[in-house]
């Protein structure tokens, strides 16, 4: 097969791949479309077997990790984290309606960074849906700042997000220098989404709030809150050894899933269905689409776009390169394409390419997987998001957060 056939077959299977995992006709999973297109750019050669096998090779390990986090922030749901977690800020908001947003904020933003981008989106959004009715405060800005939380404030850690493992994996960092790294980048994310969201919903803020019947209390987890922090600071441990995180994640599920599965609160069937495993061979089959596409013409395209270095302005243009990138083909095959062109510049690079396709999702739907889980969530709550105000705001805030963030880590860089 010519280059030029390649190319052309390679993007046309990764576009039908992701517009067919944005729409989900009849709600098929989306392996449905990225495992016969894997398939086909494999058995039409435009993309060696070998290349596609060191590929899912390469992402096994994070997939894997992937599973586990996804079964534990499910048995955190289930132990009344979350639930927890909004009882205190409705309790700390009380009758100031200025108050909800800074505690759905603080909660987004280390649920995000602790427990992954996916538990903020699926399993926190609906608690802070029946926060905001508690407290009789406006749901609408609370709602957008678990979709942009979601993907901003997933810049702090390695474990955060999908596209931070796949960047750790190769970067040659730590689990606690990427955290130092990052911690100011994601400071400087934080503090600029929430300056705009105090500006941009100024008016719902204001509203007086029409609190309803108050909730029955609900007992904060401490036992969960243990095991968390142990697995988390299992994370830096397995880091320093030389082990892939995920046995740090599984020893937090096994804890978890075996106090569960002892009260009766949980199933083995349910928690091999929390690991979401066609989404796991979704992102596999993913990965070797996007090498085919790389290999065939992206990857040169894109070797003449980026800039060498770790200079300020270098710093922003590649930041800059992948959250465009991220907003036409989805962050993750956007990771995907631009780490082989960044590693061999050391961390910086690299670094900013998370940036990138951290903060440029908040752009555009499209952008980030988690914002169309956000959308479901929101269609499951009488809820939808505003395409124009969705725009408006990640016009105000990707700008400006990647300003920030990047001109953040060169400092610290």
């Amino acid at each position: 097969m010519s280059t030029a056939v390649a190319e052309s077959l390679s993007v046309a299977l990764l576009v039908a791949v992701l517009a067919f995992a944005v729409g989900r006709p009849r709600g098929l999973p989306e392996a449905v479309a990225a495992v016969p297109a894997a398939g086909l750019v494999i058995a039409l050669g435009a993309v060696p077997f070998d290349d596609a096998w060191a590929q899912v090779r390469t992402l096994s390990p994070v997939v894997a990790f992937l599973a586990a986090v996804l079964v534990l922030a499910k048995l955190c749901a289930d132990e009344g984290l979350f639930v927890a977690a909004g009882q205190a800020v409705a309790r700390w908001c009380g009758k100031r309606p200025g108050r909800l947003l800074p505690g759905v904020f603080a909660v987004a933003a280390v649920v995000t960074a602790v427990l992954s981008l996916d538990a903020t989106v699926v399993l926190l959004t609906p608690v802070v849906f029946a926060t905001a009715a508690r407290v009789g405060a406006r749901t609408r800005p609370h709602a957008y700042a678990c979709a942009h939380l979601a993907n901003s404030a997933s810049l702090l850690l390695p474990v955060s997000n999908l596209t931070n493992l796949l960047a750790f994996t190769v970067s040659g960092l730590s689990f606690g220098r990427f955290a130092a790294l990052m911690a100011l980048p994601w400071v400087a994310a934080m503090a600029v989404e929430y300056g705009v969201f105090r500006w941009f919903f100024r008016a719902d803020l204001a509203a007086p709030l029409e609190p309803v019947e108050e909730a029955l209390p609900v007992e904060v987890p401490v036992f969960v809150l243990v095991v968390l922090g142990g697995t988390l600071a299992g994370f830096a441990v397995t880091s320093f050894a030389g082990v892939e995180p995920v046995w740090a994640a599984l020893a937090g599920v096994l804890v978890l899933g075996a106090r569960a599965l002892y009260r009766g609160r949980a199933s083995v069937r349910g928690l091999l269905g929390a690991t979401d495993p066609l989404f796991c061979l979704f992102v596999l089959a993913l990965g070797v689409v996007v090498t085919a596409v790389v290999d065939n013409g992206l990857g040169s395209a894109l070797a003449r776009v980026l800039p060498a270095g770790s200079s300020w302005p270098a710093l922003l243009a590649t930041a800059a390169v992948a959250a465009a990138l991220a907003n036409l083909i989805n962050n993750l095959p956007a990771v995907l394409a631009l780490l082989p062109l960044t590693v061999s510049g050391g961390p910086g690079p690299v670094l900013a390419v998370l940036i990138g396709v951290n903060l440029g999702p908040n752009l555009t739907y499209v952008g980030s997987l988690a914002t169309l889980l956000w959308r479901r969530v929101l269609r499951e709550h009488d809820a939808d998001a505003n395409l124009a105000v969705f725009t408006r705001l990640g016009l105000l805030t990707v700008p400006l957060g990647l300003l920030a963030s990047t001109t953040a880590l060169w400092a610290v860089l």
